[in-house]
């Protein structure tokens, strides 16, 4: 019987990089995007209705990775409600809507594993991204929830504080900054699949991984 993972903003970046790991452990992996690759899923993940529909057509459903994420680097000020809304939207509300349908499959089927990708920015803050800051601070208090409440159901929860990557997430936004900082998004991609390899009987709620030079954490 095929593994199948469903993995969200699949099309790029750490997504595609989490995807190819995937389906090289042998997963049968659904590429969830606005802009999907080729073979993927094109869905909007903040809304209710795609998302139940999507969910629907899986017979099963192994694994979940909660990866797209969207930010506006602007001052509090500067920042329309539309954009805040947005950025929850992505980062906090379709992990919700996600997770909450992930869970009605894998209780049915006895277990599975939700993987919510977070970013040093659910530990630390700086100017610019509170719209950022608040969706991922948010995202580990759901992680966290969803891991005490799920687990007597088998079903594993685990957030991944990711550091900064060589992603168009960074890149396209800040072409000054120097990649040598940055970490390679395949480094987080096989801490994602390593995870899924932790035997049944134990769960790691938390990991962080983060470049060498990382500036964001001590």
């Amino acid at each position: 019987m095929s593994r199948i993972a469903f993995v969200t903003g699949g099309g790029r970046g750490l997504g595609a990089a989490i995807c190819k790991e995937l389906a090289e452990a042998g997963y049968e992996v659904v590429a969830a995007d606005l802009k999907p690759p080729r073979g993927g899923l094109e869905i909007d993940i903040t809304r209710e209705e795609d998302v139940a529909k999507a969910f629907s057509r899986l017979g099963r459903l192994d694994v979940l990775v909660n990866n797209a994420g969207v930010d506006y680097t602007l001052p509090i000020d500067e920042l329309s409600a539309n954009q805040w809304d947005a950025v929850i939207g992505v980062n906090l509300r379709a992990p919700f809507l996600l997770s909450q349908q992930a869970a009605k499959i894998m209780k049915r089927q006895g277990g599975g594993h939700i993987v919510n990708i977070a970013s040093t920015a659910a530990k630390r803050t700086w100017p610019n991204a509170s719209a950022y800051h608040a969706s991922k601070w948010g995202l580990m208090g759901l992680s966290h929830a969803l891991h005490a409440e799920l687990r007597p159901h088998k079903i594993k929860v685990s957030a991944v504080v990711a550091g900064g990557m060589r992603t168009p997430f960074l890149l396209d936004r800040f072409p000054d900054i120097d990649p040598g900082v940055l970490q390679d998004p395949a480094n987080v991609a096989k801490t994602v699949r390593w995870l899924l390899t932790v035997p049944g009987e134990s769960v790691i709620p938390e990991v962080m991984v983060i470049p060498m030079r990382e500036g964001s954490w001590p």
